[in-house]
């Protein structure tokens, strides 16, 4: 039997990969595709008036919850919010990361914009360049960045790859609401969500689509 196409999404926080990429997750999933999501940290710090195994324990619940609407796997590192470098560093973590991609062989990787403003999401794209670097197969994946925090992107030099989600989207909403805990400080605007998915939409001539560029 053919080896599935795997496909990796990497994101800082546990909302950011169905945020960035949910409807382009269900659709590859409905492909036939395995992904595979990489969630950094639990974003702890949203809730400091929560104990952290407390907040933690409510955030990797709704992110499990979330993945399985779409259907893809979750695997939590569980770096400190606002310290994932110091501490994907501090737990050798690279290894970690290296080994699962060398094994999968992942076609492509789904990451932040270097262009987000989010220092965490920074991170998370300079982690996943750094990756991309060491893995040792060939042909190495494609790199895509996704928006979160920037809803307008200025490198347009980039290529674009635009996805048909609309199939897929309001799957992605689902996902969304499954995130109660983030409702009760600042949830993420579900009408910026659907704006641009109908702008992106209208460049491929489809009600949805969620765009992509590619970095690698």
């Amino acid at each position: 039997m053919a080896k599935k196409e795997t496909i990796f999404v990497f994101g800082a926080h546990t909302d950011d990969f169905v945020i960035g990429a949910g409807g382009t997750i269900a659709k590859y999933i409905e492909e036939g595709k395995k992904v595979i999501s990489v969630v950094f940290s639990l974003g702890e710090l949203s809730h400091f008036w929560l104990k952290d195994h407390v907040i933690k324990g409510i955030r990797s619940q709704e992110t499990l919850v979330a993945g399985e609407l779409m259907g893809c796997e979750t695997i939590f590192l569980k770096l400190g919010d606002q310290k994932i470098q110091e501490d994907y560093d501090k737990y050798h973590l690279e290894e970690k990361l290296l080994k699962i991609l060398n094994k999968e062989k992942p076609t492509k990787i789904f990451t932040h914009s270097i262009e987000d403003p989010h220092p965490d999401h920074k991170t998370v794209q300079r982690i996943t360049l750094d990756l991309y670097e060491k893995v040792n197969f060939q042909p190495k994946p494609e790199v895509y960045v996704y928006s979160v925090w920037n809803p307008v992107s200025f490198k347009t030099s980039w290529p674009a790859l635009y996805v048909d989600v609309r199939k897929t989207f309001s799957r992605k909403l689902d996902a969304l609401k499954e995130f109660k805990s983030q409702k009760v400080h600042v949830a993420y605007p579900f009408i910026l969500l659907v704006f641009r998915a109908i702008k992106n939409g209208i460049k491929i001539r489809t009600l949805f689509a969620e765009k992509f560029f590619r970095i690698k």
